[in-house]
């Protein structure tokens, strides 16, 4: 009898412990969130942000089949560290942002690759090009909130970012997206 109740609560706790570790989040507060890019430029660290995007995320760590995301960039909220940067970077040569106003991701899938760690696969669209990526994230629960953190190096050239006297290595091909998403749990 005492080793069925044992096996009783252990199976209720662990019922308990999956439940309280499932989560799930369906908006983004683009307000707390933030998107940055390092590159290198004459070989210095050159660090910038994006200061308006939109975010949709359908996210439930217990039907990760149904886990969706996009994001908007508007590419002319671009701040480089520099009037001249951010001046270059809006033009035909870089983003072309009277053209291409925005960059675009669309999730298509969602693996689990470890605890609260997920690969998410998907195409980016930045300047009319579109390549498949995929992006290690990292779910950080904290209060009722969820914090995506994740980080994608791009390859600028595969974009076609750059152009003309911009072609050459005075800026890294690499440029290192990082992101931090916030989403209330619901």
């Amino acid at each position: 009898m005492r080793a069925r109740f044992t096996a009783v609560a252990l199976f209720t706790g662990l019922c308990v412990m999956t439940c309280a570790q499932a989560a799930e989040y369906n908006r983004v507060n683009t307000t707390a969130s933030k998107i940055s890019f390092i590159y290198k430029q004459f070989g210095d660290q050159v660090y910038g942000t994006f200061g308006k995007f939109d975010a949709t995320l359908q996210f439930d760590s217990d039907n990760l089949a149904n886990a969706h995301t996009t994001l908007h960039i508007d590419l002319a909220s671009i701040n480089a560290g520099s009037d001249d940067a951010n001046t270059e970077l809006v033009k035909p040569a870089w983003f072309d942002t009277q053209r291409f106003p925005e960059a675009v991701f669309v999730s298509s899938r969602f693996t689990r690759v470890a605890n609260d760690r997920y690969l998410v696969a998907g195409l980016l669209t930045v300047k009319g090009i579109t390549r498949e990526v995929q992006v290690p994230v990292e779910l950080k629960p904290d209060s009722a909130i969820g914090i995506f953190d994740g980080e994608l190096v791009l390859k600028r050239n595969e974009f076609g970012l750059g152009a003309g006297e911009w072609a050459d290595t005075v800026v890294s091909n690499d440029i290192a997206i990082s992101f931090k998403v916030v989403a209330p749990q619901q």
